[in-house]
């Protein structure tokens, strides 16, 4: 009993230790692309693109991001090659960002914002499944909260230091280019992470022998209110757009801006994985009402309230990209994991895609019909999400 009760102990600790690794991979890539991504709406727009081009180009790298998981994952899932499919979505990925300092137009620029998302969409399925069998040893909601935590560090990070580069430098191309840094790092580390941990899914010691033919009914419920959440959820590239249209935020301080809404992402994730692994979905329902304020506060708030409404933003985000990958790998069993993550990530990225496109028409016509679509579709999930928790009690 000692023995066992050892080797569950060296299991768990070894589990940990792939989940933080693979969240320092995750910080560095998001030190490139949330770098990237806390300008590309100014950027855009310096190069002539207009409001609903800013918010069309982000629904539409939101869709490929998300939509393209269900072909990575299924791939995944028949073929088990889990490092490969995360390597080409990391270099695809990591390639893109550094690029945008040498594109000429608008057009050029949306190109390759889009492989960035691309790059993100064949990486995360396979990816997501390799920390669900390390998560399933520590705790899922305390292991994605682990992870996204490492993961907002580096999302922090680099949109401060495009920050710093504006400030002193007011050259967009120059930040662009200084990414590459962060983006070779990244490619190293996920080297020594594949080295480490060759076959992850042996970190998994409690594999659920329940198989099931299909995705069950609560799993299809829990995509709709997550699809409604993603619909409401505005694009940082939108916010930042409004932010500098307006003068709420100066272009220095709008980095600065989504630097505070990862900070506040990072470290609620990690209480938001504590409080899944406690008390399951349903501390979804609260979270989900909170981020809701984000809309009002940044369409309409000054200084302060721009800022609180991006911090609001953050919480949000938090919950996307920590619980709501936690509860999947609640809802289906260990075997249909890559497809589901497939599943569930290809349907939220339509939403997100259609919502982002409704989003940037309504911007060039009333910033009040954006807060009341915004606020609308976050306010429906809440139903469904009852439901979904009260069949997953029973």
């Amino acid at each position: 009993m000692a023995g066992k009760t050892y080797d569950n102990q060296a299991m768990r600790r070894s589990a940990l230790k792939f989940v933080l690794v693979t969240g320092v991979v995750s910080l560095f890539a998001d030190f490139t692309y949330e770098g990237s991504r806390s300008i590309t709406g100014p950027f855009l727009q310096s190069l002539g693109a207009t409001g609903a081009i800013v918010s069309i180009v982000a629904g539409l790298g939101e869709l490929l991001g998300y939509g393209l998981r269900f072909l990575s994952g299924r791939i995944s899932e028949r073929t088990k090659e889990f490092w490969p499919i995360t390597f080409l979505g990391y270099i695809v990925q990591m390639a893109a960002v550094p690029l945008l300092a040498w594109a000429g137009g608008w057009k050029t620029a949306a190109v390759l914002i889009l492989f960035e998302r691309i790059g993100k969409a064949i990486r995360n399925p396979p990816r997501d499944v390799m920390i669900s069998h390390a998560a399933k040893e520590i705790g899922f909601g305390w292991g994605f909260g682990i992870h996204e935590a490492l993961d907002q560090c580096g999302a922090l990070l680099g949109p401060l230091l495009v920050a710093f580069i504006l400030a002193y430098r007011g050259q967009y191309r120059l930040a662009f280019g200084t990414l590459l840094v962060p983006a070779v790092v990244t490619l190293l580390m996920l080297s020594i992470a594949r080295l480490l941990y060759p076959r992850p899914e042996d970190l998994e010691t409690r594999v659920s022998s329940v198989k099931t033919a299909g995705l069950t009914g609560t799993f299809w419920m829990y995509l709709a209110g997550a699809a409604l959440v993603a619909a409401g959820f505005a694009d940082f590239q939108l916010i930042a757009f409004h932010f500098q249209k307006v003068g709420a935020l100066t272009p220095e301080w709008i980095p600065v801006c989504y630097s505070v809404a990862m900070a506040v992402s990072g470290t609620g994730s990690l209480l938001f994985g504590k409080l899944f692994d406690r008390f399951g979905i349903v501390i979804l329902i609260p979270l989900t009402l909170l981020s809701t304020l984000f809309a009002p506060l940044v369409f309409l708030g000054g200084f302060r309230w721009a800022i609180l409404g991006a911090a609001l933003w953050g919480l949000g985000m938090g919950v996307h990209e920590s619980i709501i990958p936690a509860a999947v790998a609640t809802i289906v069993p260990a075997d249909r994991r890559p497809s589901a993550y497939g599943f569930f990530t290809g349907a939220y990225g339509l939403s997100w895609f259609a919502g982002s496109a409704v989003i940037g028409i309504l911007y060039d016509h009333s910033v009040v019909a954006v807060i009341f679509f915004c606020v609308l579709c976050q306010l429906a999930s809440i139903p469904v999400l009852i439901v979904v928790q009260r069949r997953m009690a029973n």
